[in-house]
């Protein structure tokens, strides 16, 4: 196995195991105060290891950094934590995975004015078929594995609005990516991330004393340290070199194989239910996926 292959592997292993903490984390400290301190701490490592690179960022490009990162990390973490301490984490991965490729072609039509060909077209309603089983069982109840339970449902919901506006400001990162170092660029959007993460959390969750004391305690305090070391910067460092050594098509290919992981872990650990209709919707969104991959 070559050495980008192995770190292809971890990579997926680590963004499959993501979901796990995060749910574990949520269990003992509220969610979205959980995703702000995470990305308040792996922007300001990130700023540092970009060293010299960290001024610059070009004056112009400061209102776009500063919009796209509230979009890319955010709004949309904040919905993905919200929705994951609500659902269970291996169809939150389902969700969030398997929309992005979805997404990302509408947010492009919208905003580059990219065209929607038939192929596109046949990805988006596959896709949304998909996740009309996933939320099947939620709605209605009694179809599968799962008893129709109304919280799932709008955690999933969560899930799949915050990927919405994390394509869109992806989309809309891409006239400053080339304007600035890459790390810089990501470092910067964390941070700022973070920090807006914070004025949600303290805006809407009745965060407290005895939430910082239960952050530092097991089995939270773990978990956090996972998704900074392992979820932000193992992941985003694997990811980058991928995408350098790899290009876009195949470094993406973890979308395919993360959800698995996330909902193995899911089952085994937590023992979510996934059952005939859950899996016929991940099916059906993987279908979506590689339909809009494809180059």
């Amino acid at each position: 196995m070559s050495r980008n292959a192995a770190l292809f592997v971890v990579m997926c292993l680590v963004w499959g195991l993501t979901w796990l903490p995060v749910k574990v984390g949520a269990m003992h400290v509220p969610p979205v105060f959980l995703a702000a301190v995470r990305f308040s701490i792996a922007g300001f490592l990130m700023l540092l290891w970009a060293g010299r690179d960290l001024p610059k960022v070009p004056r112009g490009a400061w209102p776009r950094l500063i919009a796209t990162a509230l979009l890319l990390n955010t709004v949309h973490y904040a919905l993905l934590f919200w929705g994951t301490a609500h659902a269970p984490t291996g169809l939150a991965a389902i969700v969030n995975f398997a929309t992005i490729p979805i997404y990302t072609m509408l947010a492009s039509r919208a905003i580059e004015g990219v065209r929607i060909d038939r192929r596109k077209v046949a990805a988006i309603a596959l896709g949304t078929l998909g996740l009309g089983f996933l939320f099947a069982t939620r709605a209605l109840g009694g179809l599968s594995a799962a008893q129709g339970e109304p919280m799932e449902m709008l955690g999933l919901a969560a899930v799949a609005s915050g990927t919405l506006f994390y394509c869109l400001g992806a989309v809309l990162s891409r006239p400053i990516a080339g304007a600035m170092p890459t790390l810089t660029l990501a470092g910067w959007q964390t941070l700022i991330g973070g920090i807006g993460l914070t004025a949600v959390s303290l805006a809407l969750e009745p965060v407290g004393l005895a939430d910082l004391r239960a952050l530092l305690r097991w089995p939270a305090l773990p978990a956090l340290l996972f998704l900074i070391v392992c979820g932000s910067l193992m992941g985003f460092t694997i990811y980058m070199r991928l995408l350098r050594d790899w290009g876009a098509f195949r470094a993406g290919l973890y979308a395919f194989v993360s959800p698995a992981i996330a909902v193995t872990v899911g089952v085994a650990a937590l023992g979510e239910p996934f059952g005939w209709s859950e899996a016929a919707g991940a099916l059906l969104m993987f279908g979506a996926a590689a339909i809009a991959l494809r180059r």
